[in-house]
């Protein structure tokens, strides 16, 4: 009997010491699940500064690919128009001898009491017309204080009269516009 109650005491220590082993080994494995999950909640919130960062640094990027874009869109469109221009100017410069010389044939048709044809008038104003409606304009210099920035003066002379002082008086050879820019500058004389 004293073997059973050996046994007995034997196995309530057992059972006390499994127990508390288990309560210990249930504190660590508390312990280790909270580690766990700290360490998880530190890694999705450093994912989430990461993920947070690399959004930045896309919308960033994709805000200057946008703005590129848009500068490369107008900065074509103006090369474009530019482009047209040039096209127009280099073809207005061309016809501007026909033009002077339609302007003398006229000139001296008049001049002379010669009939300037009908026809050749015909095409003289349709020519002039459509030069015009392309943004060609003849400048108006006699008359006008010399101004080198549309006038290019061949010579001066003496003035007829004391107004006509620093003005254009007579005009060599027409100045034209086109679009606001200077094409050819007018070749005058000034009183001086």
């Amino acid at each position: 009997m004293a073997v059973l109650l050996y046994i007995k005491g034997m196995f309530k220590k057992f059972r006390k010491f499994m127990s508390e082993d288990r309560i210990e080994d249930t504190n660590v494995d508390e312990s280790q699940e909270i580690e766990t999950q700290e360490n998880e909640e530190r890694e999705i919130i450093d994912d989430s500064q990461v993920l947070e960062n690399a959004l930045v640094e896309t919308k960033d990027k994709y805000l200057r690919l946008v703005a590129e874009f848009d500068n490369f869109k107008k900065r074509s469109m103006k090369e474009s128009f530019d482009l047209r221009r040039t096209a127009a100017l280099d073809m207005m410069v061309v016809l501007l001898p026909i033009l002077d010389d339609f302007d003398r044939a006229k000139k001296n048709a008049e001049a002379g009491n010669e009939v300037f044809s009908e026809g050749v008038s015909l095409v003289y104003q349709k020519l002039y017309s459509t030069l015009e409606n392309k943004g060609l304009k003849e400048m108006q210099s006699t008359g006008e204080d010399f101004d080198s920035e549309f006038h290019e003066a061949i010579t001066e002379i003496p003035a007829p009269t004391e107004d006509l002082k620093g003005k254009v008086i007579d005009t060599i050879e027409k100045g034209y516009i086109l679009n606001d820019k200077i094409v050819r500058h007018a070749k005058v004389v000034v009183g001086k």
